[in-house]
């Protein structure tokens, strides 16, 4: 197996980029729970061909991704971006003002953001109203001020409240704002859902920005980092993608959350409140330039189905009509439509 490690950049035009330059490997950043899968992918790549030099993938959240990938077209930009979140309208647009006009979007699985505690701990079972009045900066619009889980729900156990989570770079972090605290938020505050509409500033004070002090850590990108410290933390949860839970159920377990328990079954069914799926975006402009990148995004196609590689690596596969889609996507290297974007 090679190494991915940066290797020297070498000689190749960048077809269609405004200025000239040369590069003859694939370079992706990004998402650290989309990461393994991509990591898996071009390991395929190398193995097949022997002409295939190791893409650069790189893990930095999804938020700090979009911003390289959309910074230019040419050597010094990434060809793809993983994401664990949909792209943003505002992304697209930053694209397209750096003359990056033309992405594609692959849906390559789906996942689920699990919650989790050291089999060790004290077994909680929560709500998204629960986790939204632990976690939330202002939940009822004022500054949170509850230590323990007890100080929420009267029927969780008097311990402190430590939730070690990804930084505000983290697709995760957006997709556990918009799935799970955004959620208990409307529920427990039954005005928020108008407020979204009318004061979109007002709505994420209320609803989606997350306290900075003790409760919650700011783990940074590197999710076994966090599963580490959940080992010798009983008392602690973490937040993360599903597939770093399956990789560690030995001493780790996902913490119910309304109920339901993260499983490869809840997310696919799509009954578990943390589920969403997962992406690549990729420059068009890029793909006859950079050697093997079309080939690359076949490869992808040919090892997410409900028997291939990547479910073995923790991935969730997406429903058939999901992934013929993306795979269209591929072969007729659809161009994303900004109308589709929030």
């Amino acid at each position: 197996m090679r190494s991915f490690t940066l290797i020297a950049l070498t000689a190749l035009a960048l077809a269609g980029c405004d200025r000239q330059a040369t590069r003859d490997q694939i370079k992706v950043v990004g998402s650290s729970t989309v990461y393994p899968f991509t990591t898996a992918v071009a390991e395929a790549f190398v193995n097949k061909s022997t002409q295939a030099k190791a893409p650069v993938i790189e893990q930095g959240g999804t938020g700090a991704g979009m911003k390289l990938f959309c910074g230019g077209i040419g050597v010094a930009h990434p060809d793809i971006v993983n994401a664990s979140r949909r792209m943003k309208k505002s992304e697209l647009e930053l694209c397209q003002k750096n003359g990056v006009t033309e992405v594609m979007e692959i849906q390559i699985g789906n996942d689920g953001i699990a919650l989790a505690e050291s089999n060790a701990g004290p077994k909680l079972s929560l709500t998204r109203k629960d986790i939204y009045l632990a976690l939330a900066a202002n939940p009822m619009g004022k500054p949170n001020t509850a230590k323990t889980w007890k100080d929420v729900n009267a029927s969780l156990p008097a311990i402190p409240i430590k939730v070690l989570g990804p930084p505000s770079t983290s697709g995760t972090r957006d997709a556990f704002a918009e799935l799970i605290l955004e959620k208990g938020c409307e529920e427990a505050n039954p005005e928020a859902k108008a407020l979204k509409d009318s004061d979109k500033n007002k709505f994420e004070n209320l609803c989606l920005l997350i306290r900075s002090d003790a409760a919650y850590v700011d783990s940074g990108e590197n999710d076994n980092l966090i599963v580490q410290k959940l080992s010798t933390d009983p008392n602690a949860l973490g937040i993360f993608g599903y597939s770093y839970l399956e990789e560690n159920k030995q001493r780790l377990h996902g913490v119910p959350i309304d109920g339901v328990t993260p499983s490869y079954e809840t997310i696919a069914g799509n009954s578990y409140p943390g589920a969403r799926a997962l992406y690549i975006y990729v420059k068009k402009q890029h793909l006859k330039a950079v050697p093997g990148l079309k080939e690359f995004l076949t490869q992808y196609a040919q090892m997410w189905a409900p028997d291939g590689p990547l479910v073995k690596r923790g991935l969730i596969a997406s429903p058939q009509a999901a992934r013929d889609a993306a795979t269209k996507a591929i072969d007729s290297e659809t161009v994303l439509d900004a109308a589709s974007l929030k």
